[in-house]
């Protein structure tokens, strides 16, 4: 791997890393907002929902003008106006005007995952994408060692808003990394092609199979993951009895050991198949999730052992999957079908979030029922994901792993 190409997924990752502690944040941050707003599961969950379903339908129309311009100046002002809307989270007085700023930045922050998406695959051949994408997603450890646990911190000691503007400042120095050290990257512009109307990205996908099963793929998956993720620190803390002061260790513990296993999932995608390991941890990450939705009163070491399968073996089915989605259309196509699959990500992070506040209902006592049903459902929801991976074939993939596939 080249100087360039490592210092362009340092960047990627940085920009990862705002990008996903600003979502990860709202979810330990849970039971303070529940209690500070006075909150029932539906209002949280209707917060988490708000930035997913706004990213998903800002992703969605951009999806249409994505392969139009350089990769880099889509990154650019869709990095800043996530970066905005997040500094408007930190000043929101109220409930409203928290939803509100959640949705805008939502609003731009659909189109930075894409775009990462994209760079990384315009950037990188395919059999060597899956540790490539593991880099960049190591985004996701380092925010779950560092960035919750700091923002936990900065929550509880100043207050909820705090994270939020910590956030919003560290994301205007990562803008100012992405104009020195991402390349322009207008490869997909430089064809000597006649651009196709903006709505072709959709017909385009209509008309392939292949890329509705990707998207069919991605679809389910998020159901089965964003069911489980929001709940998961109310859960503990009401009826568990995990302390509230205990949270960041869930995230630590599970980003940690995930900063380690990343890259070896990303290699042994790369050197094994990207399917045989995306099957070995969708099974895998059946267990923790049966764990963790029917677990009783607990001791701490347990708790963090199960929290640490869950991270590591959810993880491991997500870095072959990106790879696997990423691979079913031509650079050309790349940014419109990325977005599309991201705002589909976004759209359903939202559905199964609010679906799942639907079904868990609150008891006088303070605690969470019939999340052991939410549980069920997720477990159906990625197992059947298997079956759907196995009909997704790569388009520019070395042709002995589409023959494997």
């Amino acid at each position: 791997m080249s100087r360039a190409e490592k210092l362009l997924l340092f960047v990627l990752a940085c920009l990862n890393f705002t990008h996903i502690m600003d979502f990860m944040i709202m979810m330990p941050m849970g039971p303070q907002l529940m209690r500070f707003f006075s909150l029932s599961p539906q209002q949280f969950s209707f917060i988490v929902s708000a930035y997913s379903l706004s990213a998903g339908i800002s992703g969605f129309l951009f999806s249409f003008w994505a392969d139009r311009f350089p990769r880099k100046y889509i990154l650019l002002v869709a990095y800043s106006g996530f970066v905005i809307g997040t500094i408007g989270c930190g000043l929101a007085p109220t409930y409203t005007m928290l939803v509100i700023a959640r949705t805008t930045a939502g609003m731009f922050g659909g189109i930075i995952g894409a775009q990462v998406l994209s760079i990384v695959s315009d950037t990188f051949a395919y059999d060597r994408r899956a540790q490539a994408m593991s880099i960049v997603m190591t985004a996701f450890s380092v925010a779950s060692v560092i960035g919750v646990p700091v923002g936990l911190y900065l929550a509880t000691e100043i207050s909820w808003h705090a994270p939020f503007l910590v956030v919003g400042g560290l994301g205007l120095g990562v803008i100012g990394l992405v104009i020195r050290y991402v390349p322009l990257l207008d490869g997909h512009l430089q064809r000597g092609e006649q651009r196709p109307s903006p709505f072709a990205v959709v017909t385009n996908i209509w008309q392939n199979p292949n890329q509705l099963r990707a998207l069919w793929l991605t679809s389910t998956i998020m159901l089965g993951h964003f069911s489980i993720i929001p709940f998961l620190s109310p859960y503990l803390v009401a009826n568990v009895g995990f302390g509230e002061n205990h949270l960041y260790l869930i995230y630590a513990v599970g980003g940690a050991l995930t900063i380690f296993s990343a890259p070896v999932v990303g290699k042994l995608a790369d050197r094994r198949g990207k399917l045989p390991i995306f099957t070995v941890f969708a099974v895998l990450s059946l267990l923790p999730i049966y764990l963790i939705t029917t677990m009783s009163p607990a001791s701490l070491p347990y708790v963090l052992f199960v929290a640490g399968l869950f991270f590591i073996f959810s993880n491991g089915r997500l870095i072959p999957t990106q790879a696997m989605t990423s691979s079913v259309v031509t650079p050309q196509q790349r940014g419109g079908f990325m977005s599309i699959n991201q705002s589909l990500q976004l759209l359903m992070q939202s559905v199964a979030t609010y679906g799942a506040g639907l079904i868990i209902q609150k008891t006088p006592s303070g605690q969470l029922e019939n999340y052991s049903i939410v549980g069920f459902l997720a477990m159906a929801a990625i197992f059947g994901s298997i079956f759907i991976a196995r009909t997704v074939k790569p388009v520019d993939a070395p042709l002995a792993e589409v023959a494997a596939v």
